[in-house]
């Protein structure tokens, strides 16, 4: 009898899984884990195979996406537009289609990553544009600039942001005076409902959405504040003011999506300011500080929460870090160690992927409170520019873009 509910269970996950109709930044929960199993726990000498390898996508440092069996990547393309192009899995290209002008900042590669649902793709460009189109050929099907019609105001490296989908919105942070955050009916592009504006800057960081006690609570940051919205209505619900704790000079630079694990919420910000852990009240309108930890100051390469613990890197100048573990419970490091440089991070079946931004080199590393534990390593040469673009997984593949070329590894174990 065990095992055959232990079967029920294993046919109804996979139901589940198979069920799912998004894909968007980090993982579909947006917490950088990923629902693979069957992955390999050891790779070979030189890294897993390579069994894609497509150029020209354009210069960009968004992170690539599959959905249902059509890989999505942005890219600036035709000298100023930012664009998004469709591949099958043998690398061709379906479609391509540009549907925003490029930053004219510093870094004017994309950096939008899409968020896919129902087979529409919602995307914010390099100068404000919020647009909707179809995965099956690209067609724009509603197109607005939030950042425009709000006089939104943004920081000095320009917009990035991937759009957060709730029951029938979109939602759009864009900081300034006249609001914080506006919300647009996903079917037509209208307008549902603008916030509160408590001023601040728009962040670099993308948003979430979390459920606690009946409450659909959206996850906002900008320059000085980490705030819950009630998600139908864009009532705030409470803010705390986190630039105070920022060290250095000008605003807060927020550009990770926060953490979310039974009612606590963790953010960190880089530039010497903490990670900070807050608890959400009963009522889930208000939050008080649990602990702030000095070290794990994450610049842009997230985090992820594996049995208690999380795991990410630090900042020790822009081009500088460490990697880091923290207790979550208690806020106490694990350990700080040194691994070539700062980068992105996620998680699937189990293990950890480190992605460093200076060298690309990239190591499966066992979560261990002890001990950075890498299982295995390769580097990544192909490409160009920082590797500043996160991982992604699909279906037992690792997505991995370097600048204008997509890298795509078989990671599933050789018995499945």
């Amino acid at each position: 009898m065990k095992q055959l509910i232990t079967l029920i269970s294993g046919f109804l996950l996979l139901y589940l899984t198979s069920c799912s109709d998004i894909s968007q930044w980090r993982g579909p929960d947006r917490n950088g884990i990923y629902n693979e199993k069957n992955l390999l726990k050891k790779w070979p000498e030189g890294g897993p195979a390579l069994i894609l390898k497509i150029e020209g996508i354009g210069r960009g440092l968004s992170q690539p996406l599959v959905y249902k069996n059509v890989i999505y990547v942005t890219g600036v393309k035709y000298d100023t537009m930012d664009v998004l192009s469709a591949f099958d899995m043998k690398g061709n290209l379906l479609w391509d289609k540009a549907y925003s002008r490029a930053d004219k900042g510093t870094y004017k590669d994309s950096r939008g990553t899409p968020t896919i649902e129902k087979n529409r793709i919602y995307l914010i460009g390099g100068t404000g544009d919020l647009v909707c189109l179809s995965a099956k050929n690209g067609e724009i099907i509603w197109s607005r600039n939030p950042h425009l019609e709000f006089k939104g105001k943004i920081m000095h490296w320009g917009i990035v942001e991937s759009v957060l989908l709730t029951d029938d919105d979109a939602l759009y942070v864009t900081g300034g005076e006249e609001t914080t955050v506006v919300a647009f009916n996903k079917a037509s592009g209208d307008l549902h409902w603008k916030s509160k504006s408590l001023g601040g800057s728009k962040p670099y960081a993308s948003s979430s959405v979390i459920n606690w006690n009946g409450l659909k609570i959206a996850l906002i940051q900008t320059s000085d504040d980490l705030m819950g919205l009630d998600a139908g209505n864009g009532d705030i619900l409470w803010s705390y003011n986190t630039l105070q704790y920022h060290h250095g000079r000008g605003p807060g630079e927020a550009a990770n999506t926060p953490l979310y694990h039974n009612g606590d919420i963790f953010v960190t910000y880089g530039n010497n300011q903490p990670g900070m852990l807050f608890s959400l009240a009963e009522d889930g309108k208000s939050v008080s500080l649990k602990w702030s930890n000095d070290v794990l100051d994450t610049h842009h390469g997230g985090l992820v929460l594996i049995d208690g613990n999380i795991y990410g890197s630090n900042t020790e100048n822009n081009s500088m870090g460490k990697w880091v573990s923290v207790d979550w419970d208690t806020g106490k490091t694990n350990w700080e160690l040194e691994w070539f440089c700062k980068g992105s991070i996620i998680a699937a079946d189990g293990l950890l992927y480190l992605y460093e931004e200076r060298r690309g080199n990239l190591a499966l590393v066992n979560p261990d409170t002890e001990d950075l534990d890498i299982i295995s390593s390769f580097q990544v040469t192909a490409g160009e520019g920082p590797h500043w673009a996160h991982p992604s997984i699909y279906n037992g593949m690792l997505l991995i873009r370097h600048g204008s070329v997509l890298l795509v590894y078989d990671i599933r174990a050789q018995n499945t």
